[in-house]
């Protein structure tokens, strides 16, 4: 992953429509994560998560990657990724096979996993993730590890995340371009929720809602389990289009206006103020009523969380139908770059009429200050995901050295008797 010896290093990157993040975390002994490199860079030549510009997007990691390797002085060479465009698709499904011993063992978990995954997908996509939602084993529903336990028939329920490949493909060309190779493809979604969410939300059920530039990322979580994953084309990009449109100002000043004067709705307690244009642009009318910008922020994000609402009640509706667990009584946890705006909070509770909070990213120490911001969730998500793959690698090391260990003593004691 990078160059050393004394220390365990991972490193998450985000291509993301607004920017590129790089950031390298060490894993301590006592598995916290301690932020050790950051970097960043305006994107360019990637929108909504596809690319339409392969140089520039390269320049763009190159440059994110290089900040981060001299705040981290270290050597950078591979990176776990995350993704996120329209094209991402989610679907529930089951495996079921007998159990071949007493109890079940490894081999029966991997079986039954590859039974729920080779179902039919959308064409032309393949398979990100596969997460066990629960095991049954003949009567006994609810399990959450089955390894060991006595049976005849043993069931798993999956939750498959998958993307088309040719999306997946540019993305990787991309970084592997700059002589890095990619560990591990994460949806960020999941990278988020690893960020913001704790265990207990997750149980008593919730809604992530990551808010980037050109796209918003949402899982639902019931039970303790992942139940639902998409991703809407549409979010932060498309406020700052609107308020161009309507004040006729570039993209860029747009942005400004909305990150220092907007705000998701009006506040009751403030009178509206005059906006002087004249710092920002000259070209611009010198003076706005900040109530008119609020107004064309306001529309558009209760638009946008309306879309999410009306996706939740369909779930809902479907898990009732076949009487599972269905309210998010931990409600709704906002995060990315686009839930950074003034009184978002309010203006989604009235939406989905839940307590609603805005998430930054949970269990990091160390170079923060810089990344303790709704913005960084994904990318922070992806260290956390790292550190389970790196300790799982390290386990079946472990475990390989120790059957190794065992066959060299077996063809020593045979070498000694003949």
């Amino acid at each position: 992953m990078i160059i050393s010896q004394d220390k365990k290093l991972v490193v998450g990157l985000e291509i993301g429509t607004t920017k590129v993040v790089t950031l390298v975390g060490e894993i301590l002994p006592d598995e916290t994560i301690k932020i050790i490199g950051f970097g960043t860079c305006l994107s360019k030549g990637i929108d909504k998560g596809r690319i339409n510009n392969l140089d520039a997007i390269v320049i763009c990691i190159q440059e994110s990657i290089k900040k981060a390797e001299t705040m981290a002085d270290c050597h950078i060479t591979s990176v776990y990724l995350s993704i996120s465009n329209e094209h991402i698709n989610c679907q529930n499904e089951i495996g079921i096979v007998p159990i071949s011993e007493e109890e079940v063992t490894k081999e029966d978990l991997e079986n039954v996993i590859h039974i729920a995954k080779s179902v039919q997908i959308l064409n032309e996509h393949h398979i990100l993730h596969v997460i066990p939602q629960e095991y049954s084993i003949d009567q006994q529903s609810g399990i959450k590890n089955p390894l060991g336990l006595s049976g005849v028939r043993m069931q798993v329920k999956v939750h498959l995340i998958t993307c088309h490949q040719n999306i997946t493909k540019n993305i990787i060309k991309a970084v592997e371009k700059c002589d890095l190779k990619v560990n591990q493809l994460i949806f960020s979604g999941l990278a988020s929720s690893k960020a913001v969410l704790t265990e207990e939300e997750c149980k008593l059920g919730v809604c992530m809602i990551d808010i980037g530039g050109g796209t918003i990322d949402f899982n639902i979580y019931i039970d303790g389990f992942v139940q639902h994953s998409q991703v809407i084309p549409y979010a932060g990009n498309i406020v700052t289009n609107d308020i161009s449109y309507a004040f006729s100002m570039s993209h860029h000043d747009a942005e400004i206006m909305k990150i220092e004067y907007g705000a998701a709705i009006k506040s009751s307690l403030e009178s509206s103020k005059n906006i002087d244009f004249s710092n920002i642009h000259s070209n611009f009318q010198k003076i706005l009523q900040q109530d008119e910008l609020i107004e064309v922020i306001e529309s558009r994000y209760v638009e946008l969380l309306s879309l999410i609402k009306d996706k939740i009640l369909n779930i809902q509706k479907k898990l009732y139908k076949k009487g599972k667990k269905y309210e998010l009584l931990s409600g709704i946890v906002l995060t990315g770059g686009g839930s950074n705006i003034a009184c978002l909070t309010e203006c989604a509770e009235k939406v989905f009429n839940k307590k609603v909070r805005i998430a930054t990213p949970l269990n990091i120490s160390g170079l923060i200050e810089n990344i303790m911001k709704p913005h960084y969730a994904t990318v922070a998500g992806l260290l956390h995901y790292s550190k389970e793959f790196y300790k799982h690698n390290n386990e079946k090391q472990n475990n390989n050295s120790f059957i190794e260990k065992f066959f060299k003593k077996i063809n020593f004691w045979l070498t000694k008797e003949f």
